[in-house]
């Protein structure tokens, strides 16, 4: 499961996500990837299990990017605990995602296989992404 080593404080303030995304909105390492649509969290667990999807799939063979990272700290108080006392205890870690942000990349594998890879990736996740491929891919590269 993916998280941060160490941290500055064990608590964080939860923060508003607003906006597109500004920085990592373009595929910049593979030819294709899923592009998230909305607003959410993404814990480290839905990063996790959208990898093991998208490698089972390609069979190992191709390269995998994952463009986000938990690095949020999410804290819970346990059930049936009273209003007060304080802020809960660290549950999980989240990555922040605004609509435009490259979650997943992929290649060296065809059209198809990527496009069901990371079709599979997308169930995994709690938001509506898109399938981009790059502006200057070529099929016949793949398939020679």
């Amino acid at each position: 499961m993916l998280q941060p080593r160490k941290t500055k404080f064990r608590r964080q303030q939860k923060g508003r996500l607003k906006g597109n995304a500004q920085r990592g909105n373009q595929l910049a390492f593979g030819s294709f990837g899923i592009k998230a649509l909305d607003t959410k969290w993404i814990t480290g667990r839905q990063i996790e299990a959208a990898r093991i999807a998208v490698t089972r799939y390609m069979q190992r063979q191709g390269q995998i990017w994952i463009r986000i990272f938990p690095d949020k700290v999410i804290t819970k108080k346990p059930a049936d605990v009273r209003m007060g006392k304080g802020k809960g205890a660290p549950e999980g870690f989240v990555a922040p995602v605004t609509p435009g942000r490259m979650i997943i990349e992929v290649d060296g594998v065809p059209f198809e296989v990527a496009k069901e890879a990371l079709r599979l990736a997308a169930q995994k996740l709690p938001i509506t992404t898109k399938f981009v491929v790059r502006r200057d891919y070529d099929a016949s590269l793949i398939n020679a």
